[in-house]
């Protein structure tokens, strides 16, 4: 049995209560570090794929609005991405955006699972605008555990594993300290919603910051990317209604290893599965931004 695989005989009891997967260590061993590799390696090979598609012609389709695009080069790079894995690691699960959206249970379990975009930015994609990534996240116990994120366009390679530090191919990543709206760089996006109601929502949430004398609010087209933008310390935080559990995976990693903090629109710790997020390099300015913030209900990724 390879390390990390999810079975009974891998399942011993923690704190008494079983219900926790434990990989038995062995002396020296570090049981995800092949998973780690693995993915980088899966995110170069998916990136070239996605900068080659990117000068063809695109056949596209729409999933859930007239402007939440899909193509077949999404689900081509996310067949690619999980029938390698599902070879190297047959016993982990796993959680796609192309095979959520056909229908598959988007669930998140204490075993081994990886979380993945293929494409995140795909109208961007469309468009041959730069922003352009492929993010795959990995997480057991339902905590996370690294995240890998390839700009395809710019060949920049962002990860962060827990405990280890978060990396733009081989430079060490910090976050700013800014601790108020005023003054900070602030990045979100506009979400598939564009029904009037929501809208209002939207430019009101925009309005609200603009007011404190935040110095601007960017809009990339791609959630992964922003987040790596704060990451690295371009830009103060991060805030979003209507991103999934594959925009945030990897992404969240990599910020908390920067440095920065993570946190649902509400204030509280965030829930991976929640549809909204708070990023900033500071717990201050994190809960200044979520308390300004009118809610827009996305739902939920495990419903």
């Amino acid at each position: 049995m390879k390390p990390g695989e999810c079975s009974l005989g891998n399942r011993l009891p923690v704190g008494g209560n079983g219900n926790k997967f434990e990989f038995p260590p062995q002396q020296g061993e570090d049981p995800w570090k092949e998973c780690m590799d693995t993915a980088v390696q899966l995110a170069l090979r998916a990136g070239q794929v996605v900068k080659k598609a990117l000068t063809e012609e695109k056949r596209v389709s729409t999933k859930t609005s007239a402007v939440d695009l899909v193509t077949e080069t999404d689900h081509l790079v996310e067949d690619l991405i999980i029938s390698a894995l599902r070879e190297k690691f047959p016993s982990h699960r796993f959680i796609g955006e192309e095979s959520t959206s056909a229908g598959s249970k988007c669930v998140l379990t204490d075993c081994p699972t990886w979380i993945i975009d293929p494409i995140d930015g795909t109208c961007n994609f469309v468009h041959r605008f730069p922003p352009v990534a492929v993010s795959i996240g990995f997480a057991v116990n339902r905590e996370l555990e690294f995240g890998v994120i390839y700009h395809c366009t710019n060949g920049n390679m962002y990860t962060g594993r827990k405990g280890h530090g978060a990396f733009c191919n081989k430079e060490r990543l910090r976050v700013t300290q800014e601790k108020a709206i005023r003054n900070a760089l602030i990045l979100t996006e506009i979400g598939p919603k564009r029904d009037p109601e929501t809208l209002k929502l939207f430019l009101g949430n925009m309005e609200k910051l603009l007011t404190f004398q935040a110095h601007g609010i960017r809009v990339i087209g791609s959630a992964t990317l922003a987040l790596c933008l704060v990451a690295s310390g371009a830009a103060d935080a991060y805030y979003q209604y209507g991103l999934h559990c594959w925009d945030l995976a990897a992404a969240t990693v990599i910020i908390r290893e920067a440095g920065g903090t993570v946190i649902d629109t509400s204030g509280g710790p965030l829930d991976l599965m929640s549809c909204r997020v708070v990023a900033a390099g500071t717990m201050e300015l994190a809960q200044s931004i979520a308390q300004e913030l009118q809610t827009i209900d996305y739902g939920r990724d495990d419903n």
